[in-house]
């Protein structure tokens, strides 16, 4: 066994030999992969192995569409069967909103080149004579979905990374991994020792206990989950072809032939949890007691459906565990607090996914980022406040509505709250309806009646005049808008400028009391993230960013060192936040502080510590509304008595509360972009419009991928859509966020932020084109259907900036 290795993974499942395999075709061969028992341990022996395209994410759709390709591919080079089976998959829609979601996925096929279309009931029929179609509204076809073997595809990972120079030793667990002075690991076992610069936690459902090792806590759950496979069918037999798979997701359950047999899966409401206090360490190929009754439900739709599986014997039956994250999605990616750390855990479709998974785990330890943007996987979206107990409740709500329609802007209630500011239940008395926001409790918007909950659905819910309204309010008059979930930092000390002047690519301000906008550069280029920095103080800054990417943005603060002297830390959970804007809010903010707000003494773009209502602040003139406002940063403990006195002053000039899916309009009326919406590592800086802010006149971190993509022509362009009104009307329907644009037929984008813009008057949408330009008239697929829009030329709301500067 090596002494030393490029990385070391841990985990000998489908998703561990997966990464190990990309590593060495990325170019790495000394690496090493470590496993307990057999290969295939754990889940991956008895999973079902369905391998499909169709994800609301576009680009885990995009990864899933390389794995479903990758197998034969790999079956030719490693000369190792991976038992591929491609008779297609049918996607059945009972319901308007699963068609709405499954014609949305066929346009978003049709942009990305992905073999996913509607057909006929009668096609349907032919394909699958089985099943009965009455009351499908309709059918959607995958050509290349299917099934695999899950030992065959796990040993031609293996055999394809040997084949490369990998190592993989069997029947040796990990007893310890030890971080070294230098950052390096020593992975101890009782084989021997191995020094790497990267351990690669793919240890599947002992994820928790390898990450241990390490000090990390990782918010995973097992469940037990049950299929099972019937005797021979004479009309299974008879067909002559191979049956394509059936996703009646409506019906709860999943089916497919296996052998002259069917398989059929379910996720039921009634879920049961497994290894709560930890994975058994002797587990390895076991498998729980039947308890088929939890899944009778289930079973009568798919007999419903199929009435022949009624007619069948069952020949065996599959009950084993499964691990899950808060979400169902993977937690990928270097852990931020841990140098040389990668975790790749809580993977439920793995054979959809291993392929894709294994290759973005590779291109991020080796070449230090992704190609996509993979956020949704990130384990950086959680952190200490997902406990046991939101991550047990989370889980449960995820198993038990595993084939539900994520709804656009749904919210689910499951583990709620986990954690809340000191005007959380003021908020909830007045008609709060929440949503979470990195675990952080915030107002969506404000009913009238205290207790209201979201409605959910693709088109307008309950939920659209009330937020029109607060738009309305706020730009007639003023809001107040909490904005405590934004991420705070402050930096401190002799070599403060310098420090941020390192990170970011914008210039840092030069004088007390001005602020300036600025982007935080990726690896490759691309926009990791966008601040406000204010300077405070001669050796103080403050550093505005999202919330949701504070643990993200960990990664690349860690990579610029801190000047001896200096500190940078966050004030996240210590302060709190409020944007007060409006043509009114001058007047209002006046009556509440001695300073002058005047234009002439507290001009746009300007900070200064104040006084408001007796609360010390710091106050900065500027508004995501894009209107005429201040944000408001004050202490965690003065936060309810500074909210008292806004909501008491406020009274005076018509102002009142205004939540985050108002501000959401209001911005998009402005065409102002937000992370990891119109910002991520995917865009460029010139084609987003941030490439005049950065400054190439100073070295900052991660230049020089700026200046290689900046020298090369825009990819697409970031524009402002207005969207037909007779298109929308007829659909009672805005576009939400990943609607593909398309131009005389041909895919030319897709939405980022939809939304309507109700001072405007206009259904808005900000997205990415390429081949386009302001005038142009394209297609919006919303709800899978074509919308006429036009592309703007300005943003509708105060284009040349006088509001905001007034």
């Amino acid at each position: 066994m090596r002494t030393e290795a490029q990385a070391v993974v841990i985990g000998g499942g489908v998703i561990g030999c997966s990464i190990l395999y990309h590593l060495t075709k990325l170019g790495w061969s000394d690496v090493v992969l470590l496993e307990r028992d057999e290969l295939t341990s754990g889940s991956t022996w008895h999973a079902a192995a369905n391998i499909h395209g169709l994800h609301d994410s576009t680009n885990i759709s995009r990864i899933q569409h390389y794995t479903m390709n990758l197998y034969n591919a790999l079956e030719e080079e490693t000369g190792q069967s991976c038992g591929v089976f491609q008779p297609g998959s049918l996607y059945l829609a009972q319901t308007e909103e699963r068609e709405h979601q499954l014609k949305l996925q066929a346009a978003k096929a049709k942009l990305y080149g992905m073999n996913f279309y509607e057909i006929s009931i009668e096609e349907a029929q032919k394909l699958n004579p089985l099943v009965n179609y009455d009351g499908i509204r309709c059918v959607m076809f995958e050509p290349d979905g299917g099934n695999v073997d899950p030992s065959g595809v796990t040993n031609a990972y293996a055999v394809g990374a040997r084949q490369r120079g990998a190592q993989i030793h069997r029947f040796t667990p990990v007893t310890a991994t030890e971080q070294q002075e230098d950052g390096t690991w020593i992975v101890k076992t009782p084989k021997g020792d191995i020094k790497t610069p990267w351990v690669v936690n793919a240890a599947g459902l002992w994820g928790r206990e390898v990450a241990k090792l390490a000090g990390i806590e990782l918010p995973l759950q097992p469940t037990e989950h049950q299929y099972f496979v019937t005797e021979t069918m004479t009309d299974v037999e008879s067909h002559g072809t191979r049956l394509p798979s059936v996703s009646d997701r409506d019906g709860e359950y999943y089916l497919r032939q296996e052998g002259n047999g069917l398989l059929v899966g379910a996720y039921e409401k009634d879920m049961k949890f497994w290894a709560e206090e930890g994975t058994p360490l002797d587990f390895a190929h076991d498998l729980f007691p039947d308890d088929l009754e939890r899944i009778e439900d289930n079973m009568m739709n798919a007999i419903e459906r199929l009435p022949a599986v009624g007619e069948a014997g069952i020949k065996r039956v599959i009950n084993g565990p499964m691990i899950w994250s808060p979400d169902s999605n993977v937690l990928m990616g270097p852990v931020p607090e841990v140098e040389g750390y990668f975790c790749c855990n809580g993977i439920i479709p793995g054979f959809s996914q291993s392929g894709g998974m294994g290759l973005m785990a590779a291109q991020w330890i080796i070449e230090g980022e992704t190609e996509y943007d993979m956020f949704a996987w990130d384990m950086a979206r959680f952190d200490t406040w997902a406990t046991k107990e939101f991550t047990k409740a989370r889980v449960a709500d995820q198993y038990g509505h595993r084939f539900a329609i994520h709804f656009p802007n749904e919210e689910r209630s499951a583990g709620r709250p986990a954690r809340v500011r000191p005007i959380y239940e003021t908020q909830k008395e007045m008609g709060a309806v929440f949503g979470l926001n990195v675990g952080w409790e915030h107002p969506l918007w404000f009913a009238e009646q205290p207790g209201t909950v979201d409605t959910n659905g693709f088109t307008r819910q309950n939920w659209w005049g009330p937020v029109g309204e607060e738009c309305r309010m706020l730009r007639e008059r003023s809001g107040i808008i909490d904005i405590s979930n934004f991420a705070k930092y402050v930096c401190k000390g002799s070599g403060a400028a310098d420090y941020l002047n390192a990170v970011f690519a914008n210039n840092m301000p030069k004088s007390v009391g001005r602020s300036c906008l600025t982007p935080l550069v990726s690896k490759r280029g691309g926009i990791a993230g966008d601040f406000t920095v204010t300077r405070v103080a001669e050796d103080e800054f403050w550093i505005i960013g999202s919330g949701m990417a504070e643990r993200y943005h960990k990664r690349f603060f860690k990579q610029v060192a801190l000047p001896k002297g200096t500190t940078f830390e966050s004030h996240t959970e210590a302060m709190c936040g409020f944007n007060v804007a409006g043509p009114k809010s001058r007047e209002m903010l006046q009556s509440m502080t001695n300073t002058s707000l005047s234009n002439e003494d507290f001009p746009f773009m300007r900070s200064a510590k104040i006084e408001l209502a007796g609360v010390e602040l710091l106050a900065l003139r500027v508004s995501f509304t894009g209107d005429l406002g201040w944000e408001l940063h004050c202490k965690t403990e003065d936060q309810a008595r500074l909210y008292d006195a806004l909501l008491k002053a406020g009274e005076t000039f018509g102002a009142g509360p205004v939540g985050s899916r108002a501000l959401m309009s209001m911005r998009v009326e402005k065409g102002y972009g937000s992370w990891s919406r119109e910002y991520s590592p995917e865009y460029w800086p010139h084609e987003v419009g941030l490439d005049r802010l950065c400054k190439f006149e100073k070295d900052f971190l991660n230049k020089a991928a700026a200046q290689k993509v900046l020298d090369t022509p825009a990819r697409e362009q970031l524009v402002l859509l207005h969207l037909d009104e007779a298109d929308v009307t007829a659909s009672n329907a805005d576009a939400t966020g990943g609607e593909p644009i398309f131009k005389d037929g041909e895919g030319i984008g897709r939405v980022t932020s939809g939304t309507y813009g109700y001072t405007v008057g206009m259904s808005l949408a900000l997205g990415y084109v390429k081949n386009a330009k302001p005038g142009d008239r394209v297609d919006v697929m919303v709800l899978g259907q074509p919308h006429k829009a036009t592309i703007l030329h300005e943003p509708p709301f105060d284009p040349k900036g006088e509001v905001l500067r007034g």
